[in-house]
């Protein structure tokens, strides 16, 4: 293409992809004026027009308006601040389209209503603040006058959602689904009922105490992720190293009630274990009402902070296989 050649309408149009009455019209919009104009009224280009003209179409494409295209090319704006400026308006409405599909999602799924629709879309776009007081709200509820270890419920308060800024389709599902539940007298009865029965009463009530809350969630975790990763590799429950894992956790566990491990303790826990171990396999009712109570805000939870926990795969096997560690580690 010649530098100085001058190229008919037609020709400027198959280069661009640009329809002939586009060209036209980005000229009486002001946007680019021909480069020359013959007698007879024809509009003439150059190579450097033609390559305006495809910016345009380009910026077009990507939704830019006309006057902030006519800003850009008279040197009102910089290309980069256009782009980011753009960029910032596309994220926004991603944002906004991602949201919808979330409750349209839902509502699919669940057949909703017309009222449904609004409250759905009352909960998508709920600011921090008024999702801070709808969790606080669920908590206090729950935790009135609730018979369970002092601080108890607190520590649960403390594992709540936080809505990212920038929040997956699957997040936005997640938060949909639990802020219906927060708001459902129903729901939030039957999570005060779980938590009273199971840490109301012993052994649950002192599994709630404080030092053994912290001990489970935090040095027991540590632990615990090596034992679970001991058993998936299959490591016999007598080998060495699955006996000085379960001794490290009898003594960190001793250690933060304030007792001491000992051989009887360890036999102890290994009772306790196959009780557990029990319990999973025959009361499958239990489980069930954990996964639809503090289990199921638990999972949502973890999904809309973006760290859904690990699946219990391994089932009651794992507590049978810790029980026989412990029992090797006392003989």
């Amino acid at each position: 293409m010649d530098d100085n050649e001058l190229y008919p309408i037609g020709d400027v149009a198959r280069r661009t992809g640009l329809s002939v009455s586009a060209i036209r019209y980005y000229s009486d919009a002001g946007v680019i004026a021909p480069t020359d104009v013959t007698e007879a009224g024809y509009r003439l280009y150059d190579v450097r027009a033609i390559a305006r003209l495809e910016l345009i179409r380009t910026l077009r494409d990507l939704d830019a308006g006309l006057d902030d295209i006519r800003g850009l090319l008279d040197g009102e704006t910089s290309l980069h601040d256009l782009l980011a400026t753009h960029l910032e308006l596309v994220e926004r409405q991603e944002r906004v389209l991602r949201a919808r599909r979330a409750v349209l999602r839902t509502l699919v799924k669940q057949g909703g209503t017309a009222a449904q629709v609004t409250l759905m879309h009352k909960l998508v776009s709920m600011p921090d603040e008024e999702r801070e007081r709808l969790v606080d709200d669920f908590w206090n509820e729950v935790g009135e006058d609730l018979d369970v270890p002092p601080g108890f419920v607190e520590r649960l308060r403390t594992m709540r959602p936080s809505l990212p800024e920038d929040p997956t389709a699957a997040q936005l599902e997640a938060w949909i689904e639990l802020a219906d539940l927060l708001r459902g007298e129903e729901f939030r009865g039957a999570v005060r009922s779980y938590l009273r029965d199971t840490y109301g009463t012993f052994p649950g009530r002192r599994m709630a105490a404080a030092p053994v809350w912290d001990f489970i969630h935090e040095e027991g975790a540590k632990v615990g992720e090596e034992i679970v990763e001991a058993y998936r590799s299959g490591l016999p429950a007598d080998s060495p190293r699955a006996r000085e894992l379960v001794v490290r956790m009898a003594n960190a566990s001793a250690e933060a009630v304030g007792g001491q491990t000992a051989a009887e303790s360890r036999e102890r826990m290994a009772t306790a274990f196959l009780l557990v171990e029990k319990i999973r396999r025959e009361d499958s009712h239990e489980e069930a009402r954990y996964d639809a109570t503090h289990g199921r805000y638990l999972s949502l939870v973890a999904v809309i902070n973006g760290t859904p926990p690990a699946g219990d795969e391994e089932g009651p096997e794992l507590f049978a296989w810790i029980a026989a560690a412990l029992r090797a580690s006392a003989r």
